[in-house]
């Protein structure tokens, strides 16, 4: 992290500290993201849970408490319900404002997908030390269950490889190519992650990729990728099913998961129907 960097986001925070501990309707304030990793550079936001003491949810105004912050330039509710802004130099930010007690007791619910290396310097308040308490087991780095993921990915990979050979057959491929990116490609980096023993970028499987796992499974993936034309949709979409497999075999080989063989077959046998049909 540059000295510059650093010192604007020790700035933020330090200022994010002083208002959380004059503001008495909070219990808490927790960071979490790439700060509280290390990892933060000129382009990452500033990501926070606020706590608010549930009897005071109702008259807590959190696009007023993160105004005193700087000035925003945006602020609103995005589609998961985060308080979303930016601020007048460009920083994002996101802030869960949440009821105390069933926002920290959800905390438990973190462990294994959460990483939080040092605990202490990610609790900017905590008033009744719930906080400390409740983070004690996000210090180890995110190791999911390898038997019950794998398995769960694998029946993903299936159940929606065979929605994209549906598709594809409907001629939909802005559709197809939609699908491939936002749901099968993160799975799949997800079984690679675990499967390499790279999982501390875990809900966001695509971070860090060039750096956290070898040149050969980087270019793997990219033969999965495509540009949104048919051809180069429906080649795709087959190379994504055959690594899907090949990851789901290596998954089945290290872990005994078990494997759908007879659906494996009839989703090639879709995409290989459909692959000829469009020729």
């Amino acid at each position: 992290m540059s000295a510059p960097l650093a010192s604007k986001l020790d700035d933020r925070i330090n200022r994010l500290r002083i208002i959380a501990q004059a503001e008495p309707r909070l219990d808490g304030v927790l960071l979490y993201g790439s700060w509280t990793t290390g990892e933060a550079d000129q382009y990452s936001d500033l990501e926070a849970y606020v706590y608010v003491y549930d009897d005071q949810v109702g008259s807590f105004d959190g696009r007023a408490f993160v105004e005193q912050l700087a000035p925003l330039k945006l602020a609103y509710t995005n589609m998961y319900g985060i308080l979303a802004v930016v601020f007048d130099d460009l920083m994002r930010g996101e802030f869960h404002v949440a009821p105390a007690n069933q926002g920290i007791d959800e905390i438990a619910t973190w462990r294994g997908l959460v990483h939080l290396p040092d605990p202490n310097a990610a609790i900017l308040l905590d008033r009744n030390g719930r906080l400390a308490e409740a983070t004690a087991c996000l210090r180890q780095p995110c190791r999911p269950d390898p038997v019950k993921t794998a398995q769960q990915i694998s029946s993903e990979l299936a159940n929606w490889t065979l929605s994209l050979a549906q598709i594809l057959a409907r001629g939909e491929i802005a559709r197809a190519h939609a699908l491939m990116q936002t749901t099968i490609a993160p799975q799949q980096l997800q079984l690679l992650r675990l499967l390499r023993g790279s999982t501390d970028h875990w809900l966001t499987p695509s971070r860090a990729l060039e750096r956290d796992v070898s040149v050969k499974d980087q270019s793997r993936y990219a033969v999965t990728t495509a540009r949104l034309g048919e051809s180069e949709v429906r080649r795709a979409a087959a190379a994504s099913w055959q690594w899907s497999r090949e990851l789901v075999a290596e998954a089945a080989e290290q872990w005994g998961i078990s494997m759908p063989h007879d659906l494996h077959h009839d989703i090639t046998a879709l995409l290989v129907a459909d692959h000829q049909s469009s020729h």
